[in-house]
């Protein structure tokens, strides 16, 4: 898929609302249970599925949480699976397809899916395992009055020019932490790495292989770029996700993030902010690194799979029912939520810094089997050269050790 493409004409063109869609619920009295992250894109296909197909189904739950990476292979081992549909993105749809625990739905997509487009299935060796319906990415959230305190008058445009800003910020004295940026211990720490790796022109495997090549100057260069924004970064960062710096974000607490777009809406609309934020936020594209011109960023997008040790009827009627919600209606009501991949998607202020980001060149999210242990081991073992312990080489090659041995492990590698 060229998702990049994908990602810039749906985010910056938009597209034509199409005729109203009747839902559809395929088979009546089944079970439909889905499973999804907690943000307002996913509440909003889900919700809408419940509201079309509630009536149809003798069982209709919808889960959000905040971490299903975490519980979701577990959830659909069983026979039958707990959840009849896991909401996933680029790295989870592999994590799933490693276990064989979703199944593909070109017959499904034939019998209900007239209505979506192409660039919406997601294709592998021919067979459509997940359906698309939103594209997400990180990119830079800024207060434009706060630097124009420091003096700084324009946007930021690279980390260099980031890291300046918040300098002055902190020099002048308005804020001593001025950066937000996701660096959980985790999964969290493991993709900002990514960010600046791939931004620095790195790739994470030997070519046409599984073997790991992080451990060089461009592993060393993005550690170094992530410990650079650290220091302007809470105290407390390696404890926070996305929901703890939104939080800091909107309580006024920031004034340079590096975020995901999908937290954009709210972090616009006035609700557990204050106008002084929400007036004053500026959302561009991810800063480039190093003098090179590939934003410090991955594409992404989220979509539905169907679990694949479920009985067939509950299959059918639960892809129905998600699709049934990926309408140009729905899109009108939450238009805001997310850069839509669906018809009717109207670019707004929140679509803003997805938009640029894509535009720029950022690298989409590597949808290769083993990209799963490399994060795995990176989220874990970069950790102490953050936290002053170790050299970046050392990190890097602990990184390499661990994900080495996970790798052989699921047969990647001899």
């Amino acid at each position: 898929m060229k998702l990049k493409s994908i990602i810039t004409a749906v985010a910056i063109v938009g597209l034509m609302a199409s005729l109203a869609f009747s839902a559809d619920c395929g088979p009546k009295g089944k079970s439909v249970r889905i499973l999804g992250s907690d943000f307002p894109a996913i509440h909003a296909v889900a919700g809408t599925a419940k509201i079309n197909c509630e009536a149809n189904a003798n069982e209709f739950t919808v889960t959000h949480k905040d971490d299903t990476r975490l519980i979701m292979n577990a959830a659909l081992k069983p026979n039958p699976a707990e959840y009849t549909s896991v909401i996933v993105a680029n790295s989870t749809l592999t994590q799933l397809m490693n276990e064989d625990l979703i199944r593909p739905l070109n017959d499904l997509v034939e019998k209900y899916g007239a209505h979506l487009k192409p660039s919406q299935l997601i294709t592998l060796d021919g067979k459509v395992m997940a359906v698309a319906f939103m594209a997400n990415s990180q990119h830079l959230f800024t207060r434009k009055d706060i630097l124009a305190k420091a003096g700084v008058t324009k946007t930021p445009a690279t980390l260099e020019e980031v890291l300046d800003a918040a300098e002055k910020i902190r020099a002048a004295g308005i804020m001593e932490y001025p950066i937000v940026t996701n660096l959980k211990v985790g999964w969290n720490i493991g993709e900002v790495f990514n960010l600046f790796f791939l931004a620095h022109g790195g790739t994470h495997f030997k070519p046409g292989s599984a073997v790991p090549n992080i451990n060089n100057e461009k592993g060393v260069a993005a550690l170094n770029s992530m410990k650079a924004l650290a220091e302007y970064a809470h105290p407390d960062h390696l404890t926070q996700a996305s929901n703890e710096t939104q939080g800091l974000w909107e309580a006024g607490k920031a004034a340079i993030g590096i975020m995901w777009g999908s937290r954009g809406a709210v972090i616009l609309d006035e609700e557990g902010s204050s106008k002084e934020v929400t007036s004053n936020t500026v959302l561009s594209a991810a800063p480039t690194v190093g003098g090179g011109s590939i934003p410090a960023a991955t594409l992404w997008w989220d979509g539905i799979t169907i679990a694949k040790n479920i009985p067939d009827d509950d299959a059918e009627a639960t892809f129905a029912a998600l699709v049934s919600a990926m309408t140009p209606e729905m899109v009108a009501e939450h238009n805001d939520d997310a850069v839509w991949l669906i018809d009717g998607f109207k670019p707004g202020p929140a679509a803003a810094g997805v938009s640029a980001t894509a535009r720029a060149g950022a690298a989409s999210y590597p949808l290769i089997p083993y990209i799963g242990p490399m994060h795995e081991a990176l989220g874990v073992e970069l950790v102490d050269f953050l936290k002053g312990n170790e050299s970046a080489e050392q990190a890097l090659a602990d990184a390499e050790a661990a994900y080495t041995n996970a790798a052989k492990e699921k047969g990647f590698l001899k």
